[in-house]
C-alpha cells in the first residue's frame, strides 16, 4: 500500500473505484513541462493541480500548482516519477484510519482526524505579514509563507476575511488535526470495508480523504486523495490537549493490530521483508528527501 517507503501510490489509488479517485497521472522523470502540459491535457487535467512524489513521507515534494510557471519550478526539483492529481475542491478533509484482520470478514475504522487548513482571518487592521506573525503555527511556516504571499504580505485584510495560507493537509506544513472519533458509526465503517476490498491485500492504513458533507463520509461518498499503508498514524492524537499518555496506548494498539495483521498474512504465505531490504529502501528514501 502506499504511505511504505519504495511503494507506489498510484499503483495502489488505480485501484479504488473511480468514484472516489480523483483524475491523476503519474508522471517518468527527467521531463519537459511542455510534456507534462501535454499529459494533463489529455488527462483532463485543469490547473491548479497536486504534484506529489509516487512514494512519500509527511508532505515530502507535495504542492499545489497554480500554473506552468510553478509546474517547472517543480520539475526543477524532483528527481523520481511523481503524480499530477486533479486538485479536489471539497470542503472537509480526513483521515480515516481502518483495519480489517485476515481472518474476518468485515473491517472497522478506528480513527477519524479532522484537518483544519493553515489561515488567517482579517480585522481590517493588520497586513497579511503580522497576521501570519501573530499565529504560533503559520509563524512557524514563516519561511514558506514568505515566498508564497511575497507580494501580497503588506495588504490589510479585510475584516472576516479567510486567508487559507496552505492547501496541503499535512501537519508538518501547519494543518491543525482535530480528533473526530465521534463521527466514527457502524455505517461509516461498512462504507470505508467496502472501498478497502477494492484493494488487493490491504487490511490496515490511513484514507486521506475530502467529502461535501459529514453524511456523504459516512455514506463513503469520499474522493480519495491518498491511500496509506501501516507506516500512517491515527492521526487524531495530534489533537491539541490530547493526552500524552492517552496516545501512547492508542499508538500500543494501533502497533498490535499491525502486529497481528502482518502474523496472519505471513500464516496465509506473505513473505516477511528482509531487514537488509527494508534497511536500503529507508537510505535510499532518506538520501531522496535530503535533497528538498
Amino acid at each position: 500500500m502506499g504511505g511504505m517507503f519504495g511503494e507506489s501510490k498510484f499503483d495502489t489509488l488505480k485501484q479504488l473505484p473511480d468514484t472516489c479517485r480523483p483524475t491523476t497521472i503519474r508522471v517518468e522523470v527527467p521531463v519537459l513541462t511542455k510534456k507534462v502540459l501535454e499529459a494533463m491535457a489529455e488527462g483532463g487535467l485543469p490547473f491548479p493541480v497536486i504534484c506529489k512524489p509516487d512514494l512519500g513521507e509527511r508532505g515530502w515534494m507535495v504542492k499545489k500548482i497554480q500554473n506552468e510557471k510553478d509546474l517547472s519550478a517543480y520539475l526543477q526539483k524532483i528527481q523520481i516519477p511523481f503524480l499530477v492529481q486533479a486538485f479536489v475542491d471539497l470542503p472537509l478533509e480526513y483521515g480515516v484510519s481502518y483495519i480489517r484482520y485476515p481472518s474476518d470478514e468485515r473491517g472497522h475504522v478506528t480513527s477519524i482526524v479532522g484537518k483544519e487548513m493553515l489561515s488567517v482571518t482579517g480585522n481590517g487592521v493588520n497586513s497579511l505579514r503580522e497576521l501570519i506573525l501573530a499565529q504560533d503555527r503559520s509563524k512557524l511556516q514563516w519561511e514558506l509563507l514568505e515566498q508564497r504571499f511575497a507580494d501580497r504580505l503588506v495588504e490589510i485584510i479585510p475584516r472576516d476575511k479567510r486567508i487559507e495560507l496552505n492547501a496541503i493537509g499535512n501537519h508538518c506544513l501547519g494543518t491543525k488535526f482535530l480528533n473526530e472519533n465521534h463521527l466514527i458509526t457502524a455505517q461509516l465503517s461498512a462504507s470505508f470495508d467496502a472501498i478497502s476490498k477494492h484493494v488487493d491485500g490491504f487490511y490496515f492504513g490511513r484514507f486521506d480523504v475530502r467529502a461535501s458533507s459529514i453524511a456523504n463520509l459516512e455514506q463513503g461518498n469520499v474522493m480519495v486523495m491518498e491511500l496509506n499503508g501501516c507506516g500512517a498514524e491515527p492521526s487524531h492524537i495530534y489533537h491539541p490537549g490530547f493526552s500524552l499518555f492517552k496516545a501512547m496506548g492508542v499508538l500500543f494498539t494501533h502497533w498490535a493490530d499491525i502486529y497481528r495483521v502482518s502474523v496472519e498474512n505471513h500464516e496465509r504465505g506473505a513473505e516477511y521483508l528482509p531487514y537488509r531490504e527494508a534497511w536500503s529502501i529507508y537510505r535510499n528514501f532518506s538520501k531522496l528527501t535530503s535533497t528538498d
